[in-house]
């Protein structure tokens, strides 16, 4: 059966509800921001939220839970923030394709010289090959570096 809550009770609702609670419903009410707006601010402040709650379940009073929220709601700001924004700003140095081989060591299978008719073996395949500097030869077994790859030739040195 449901009833209806008289006045009297509806005002003194929140002296029945634990200030843990109160805690955790700020959380999610700050939890919503963040997923809407995808500012992690609200992230952090709602983890205070809940450091809150944890400090009143554990007995802590009102100024106690207070003091935590505000305390680690500023550090998680002040010191999460600054490193999420430096990983943000940092580019992903995965390179793929043929920036990849680029600065590669490979093997020469035949004479590479600046004509162009030489092969090298580069990440387990074969290359055509020609070297960057003109006269410069190397020979089969010579370790050499990849400086680019222009078309399906690696120029090497």
């Amino acid at each position: 059966m449901i009833r209806a809550l008289s006045p009297a009770t509806w005002d003194n609702y929140h002296e029945h509800v634990d200030p843990w609670v109160w805690w955790l419903i700020a959380a999610v009410g700050l939890g919503i921001p963040l997923v809407l707006t995808a500012m992690p601010e609200f992230g952090m402040v709602a983890v205070g939220a809940v450091a809150g709650a944890i400090t009143d379940a554990l007995g802590g009073g009102i100024v106690l839970q207070v003091v935590v929220f505000c305390a680690v709601s500023v550090a998680l700001v002040a010191v999460v923030r600054p490193m999420a924004v430096r990983s943000r700003r940092q580019q992903p140095e995965l390179r793929s394709g043929i920036e990849a081989l680029k600065g590669r060591q490979a093997v020469v299978l035949e004479r590479v010289d600046d004509g162009g008719g030489g092969r090298i073996k580069l990440a387990g395949e074969v290359w055509s090959a020609r070297s960057l500097d003109p006269g410069q030869a190397y020979e089969p077994g010579q370790q050499v570096d990849v400086v680019e790859i222009d078309g399906a030739t690696a120029v090497v040195m």
